[in-house]
C-alpha cells in the first residue's frame, strides 16, 4: 500500500464510491459477496487500492497544513516541486499557548518580542502526496492557508 487501509468508520461515508469502484474494476455486487466468503484476502487487497485511490485523491488537492503545538506554530504551502514552511517559536517558559486561536492572531498582529518568525522552503524529499500524507499522520492538519499567509506578513524584513 502507498498509503493506510481505511477504518470501516471512515469507509461507511465512502459506501457509494466504493461501489462505483468495484464497477470500474469489473467488479458486480454478487462477485463481491462471492469474494468476501470464499477469498477474504482478495477483498482486503481491493479495500488497500481504494483507500490508495482514496487518500491519493485527497493528497493532491492539499495546498495548506498546519502543525501546532503549545509553543509553535507552523504553517506550510505545499506547491508541486517543493514546500514552504513559516513558522513561529517562542520559548517554553514563555506561557505562550499556540493551541489557541485567539492567542495566536494576537501574536501575528503584534509579536511578543521573545517569538521567533522564520521561513524556509525544501524540496520534497519523497513522492509529494505520500510526503505529505506522512505529515498528516504525524499530526499536521489540512488547512485553507490563511495562518500561513497570516504567518508571513509577520516575517522580519530583510
Amino acid at each position: 500500500m502507498k498509503y493506510r487501509r481505511l477504518s470501516k468508520e471512515e469507509l461507511e461515508p465512502l459506501e457509494k464510491d466504493f461501489i462505483d469502484f468495484l464497477v470500474v474494476n469489473g467488479i458486480t455486487a454478487d462477485e463481491w459477496e462471492k469474494m468476501q466468503k470464499e477469498t477474504p484476502d482478495k477483498c482486503e487487497q481491493v479495500v488497500d487500492q481504494f483507500s490508495d485511490v482514496v487518500f491519493e485523491s485527497i493528497m493532491r488537492k492539499v495546498r495548506y497544513l498546519e502543525l501546532r503545538t503549545p509553543t509553535s506554530v507552523k504553517a506550510f504551502q505545499c506547491l508541486p516541486d517543493q514546500i514552504v514552511l513559516v513558522g513561529m517559536d517562542a520559548p517554553e517558559d514563555s506561557g505562550v499557548n499556540f493551541m489557541d486561536e485567539t492567542y495566536i492572531a494576537s501574536a501575528i498582529r503584534n509579536p511578543p518580542g521573545n517569538l521567533r518568525v522564520y521561513t524556509t522552503t525544501k524540496p520534497y524529499a519523497k513522492d509529494r502526496e505520500v510526503e505529505l500524507f506522512e505529515m498528516t499522520q504525524k499530526g499536521c492538519t489540512i488547512a485553507d492557508g490563511r495562518l500561513f499567509k497570516a504567518l508571513c506578513l509577520s516575517l522580519p524584513a530583510k
